[in-house]
């Protein structure tokens, strides 16, 4: 971390948090002055301070500022049979097939596996995949799953005690029955890790093996209406939570 922020060949704080929508540039120097910007995590009052938003962390009242317009998260809801690596030397489908509008290199965050469908995060910042995929975080992710049968109700207490694997216990952060139609049940299950086939060998420990898997949130970032095979970009308070979430 700088102890010292100030850039000289930069540009006036308070005229980039004035360029970026937060404030006009007098209410931004208010801002300043009472101790409400952080740049790269120090605390700013002096209004002469100039900053390079390319390279800089900075904050206004806690939410990041996102100030690099080439830095994209893009939000894909994956559809079943896609491969998650940006390319596949079998030719099957893969995800490069579905940001090739994006002219930045995008590093996918985390993985599907190839018969599970939803949500997948994709961003050109390094730092946030990394953070997202290391299990120190603990960001949750929600699946929405289907099994044979119906599950009964007391299946909820048994998942929240925690489920032991093969290869080590499984904290469950929350599970529900959402809905049973015919032979089958859809339930949905949140966690803080991704280890592999993680859900897919929870349900099966528990006697409901998946019909059908989809990732319907990731953090703060939830799936909505977007439909299979569509992206749209991560921005706003939704980008600033997924930040705040790893302390970027």
């Amino acid at each position: 971390m700088r102890n010292d922020p100030h850039v000289p060949s930069g540009i006036r704080l308070q005229k980039v948090i004035s360029q970026a929508g937060i404030a006009s540039r007098r209410h931004a120097e208010k801002m300043i002055i009472s101790g409400r910007v952080k740049v790269d995590g120090k605390v700013v009052r002096k209004l002469g301070t100039r900053v390079d938003p390319k390279k800089q962390t900075i904050h206004v009242d806690g939410e990041r500022l996102m100030l690099d317009e080439d830095t994209v998260t893009i939000a894909l809801n994956k559809p079943m049979g896609v491969v998650s690596t940006m390319e596949d030397p079998e030719g099957r489908p893969c995800l490069a097939d579905y940001v090739s509008d994006y002219p930045q290199r995008l590093f996918h965050v985390g993985r599907l596996d190839t018969d599970t469908a939803g949500l997948i995060l994709l961003t050109n910042d390094g730092e946030l995949a990394h953070r997202l995929m290391h299990p120190s975080w603990e960001i949750p992710k929600t699946y929405v799953a289907t099994v044979p049968g119906e599950v009964p109700r007391g299946l909820r207490k048994k998942m929240l005690r925690g489920i032991e694997l093969e290869d080590g216990p499984v904290n469950i952060h929350d599970f529900q029955i959402k809905d049973h139609y015919g032979d089958l049940t859809l339930v949905e299950i949140t966690l803080h890790e991704g280890r592999n086939h993680i859900v897919r060998r929870i349900m099966e420990e528990v006697g409901f093996p998946i019909v059908e898997l989809v990732r319907t949130e990731f953090g703060p970032v939830h799936i909505g209406r977007l439909h299979p095979g569509v992206t749209r970009k991560v921005e706003g308070p939704v980008l600033a939570e997924l930040y705040r979430a790893v302390d970027l």
